[in-house]
């Protein structure tokens, strides 16, 4: 009874904002398609203004849940983001359905949440409801290799450039997610890089450079810079260097996931090679740069290390003042354990299971001294610091 309880509770975390979110899609996408009726009359530009005002009010309400609801910490580096709107092409590295997300969580910081749209894959125009949508609001379908359309999409972009149309366009160049599950997908995308000549990339695909091409070259006089966006989920990289497979929307909404990392790099368009063959050289360096950034985005437990020093100085300071070989080897026994557990939160939050046996172990015997001696000092507060290290791990 009461596991079924605490399944249907966790269910409600992603069930409740699911909802609201697919709940509300008919509701703004009636008067937006009475609204798409009556604009066929009227100018283009007119018609972008009041859409991309009207979604910029939806997507805010999904942002709410992505960002707020989950609690989740979005942490940017590199470049400041820049304040003003730009018209600009958003490139990042694909791991996760949330990723599209992320594109609407900067945009959001410049203003400019009505004006992204999306490169997608053919078959997405096919989602109810919002396939036809995204169509409207400015994004381009595409098939892959020798399906793609390279007359179609540049048309369209042009046009829309023509016209002056707000510009955030997201393109995800590998054309399909990184999953550390799907071996054949990375092996046949390390072949392919091998066999090209290209660097061998490991923790994200060879990009596809047509659509990213096609997109620049036909709005290159209307783009400002381009924004080249490097994701990581925390946890998603073991202590060891191995990848886990991205938090999915469900989880995500379900707040499995306690930090984004974003690197954030803006390129001016004077360093966007036009030339084809030089542009694909430059865009897979771009993803070369995003390969050896995910070895660095972790989180330190500096908490962590910070009870590991405590330890191991407890431990010297029992020896140095009572000769207490005991003390000394315990102190650096646990204090080793729980810098080792320290390490490997930092790459990864749920992994735990050495901070928590250290931290366990220690609030058990220091708690029993401190019964039987009524000593504060040490046994009292390293019964306490340990018994707090306990809940954080536990809680957190």
């Amino acid at each position: 009874m009461l596991l079924s309880l605490v399944v249907h509770t966790y269910s409600l975390r992603y069930w409740l904002p699911a909802a609201v979110m697919l709940g509300t899609a008919p509701a703004y996408l009636l008067p937006w398609s009475a609204w798409r009726l009556l604009s066929v009359l009227l100018p283009s530009r007119l018609y972008h203004t009041v859409d991309d005002r009207a979604y910029s009010f939806y997507q805010s309400m999904v942002l709410f849940f992505f960002e707020n609801y989950t609690g989740v910490e979005i942490i940017v580096y590199g470049d400041d983001i820049p304040k003003k709107k730009e018209n600009v092409v958003y490139l990042s590295n694909h791991q996760s359905t949330s990723d599209w997300i992320i594109a609407d969580v900067l945009a959001i910081r410049q203003n400019a949440l009505g004006h992204v749209r999306y490169v997608l894959k053919h078959g997405l125009k096919w989602l109810p409801l919002y396939g036809w949508y995204f169509s409207q609001h400015g994004g381009v379908y595409v098939k892959r290799s020798a399906r793609f359309d390279e007359n179609a999409m540049k048309k369209k972009l042009s046009s829309q450039a023509k016209v002056g149309t707000p510009m955030y366009l997201v393109i995800f160049p590998e054309g399909t997610r990184y999953n550390p599950e799907f071996k054949k997908v990375i092996d046949d995308s390390q072949t392919f890089a091998a066999k090209e000549g290209l660097a061998v990339l490991k923790h994200v695909l060879t990009p596809r450079m047509k659509a990213s091409h096609v997109a620049i070259d036909a709005m290159r006089d209307h783009l400002d810079a381009v924004y080249d966006i490097t994701v990581a989920y925390e946890g998603t990289l073991t202590a060891d260097g191995q990848r886990r497979p991205a938090p999915s929307m469900p989880e995500f909404l379900c707040k499995e996931c306690r930090r984004v990392h974003i690197y954030f790099k803006r390129l001016d368009m004077r360093e966007i090679p036009p030339e084809p063959l030089f542009f694909r050289r430059w865009l897979h360096e771009r993803f070369e740069i995003k390969d050896h950034l995910f070895q660095l985005t972790m989180a330190v437990d500096w908490l962590g290390f910070a009870y590991a020093a405590a330890i191991a100085l407890g431990g010297f300071m029992g020896y140095k003042r009572k000769g207490s070989v005991m003390s000394l080897i315990a102190g650096l026994f646990f204090g080793s354990v729980s810098a080792y557990g320290a390490y490997r939160i930092s790459f990864d939050p749920h992994d735990y299971w050495p901070s928590l046996f250290a931290s366990g172990s220690l609030a058990v015997v220091m708690g029993m001294r401190f019964r039987n001696s009524g000593k504060l000092m040490p046994a009292g507060i390293m019964a306490g610091l340990s018994l707090l290290m306990v809940l954080r791990l536990l809680i957190y």
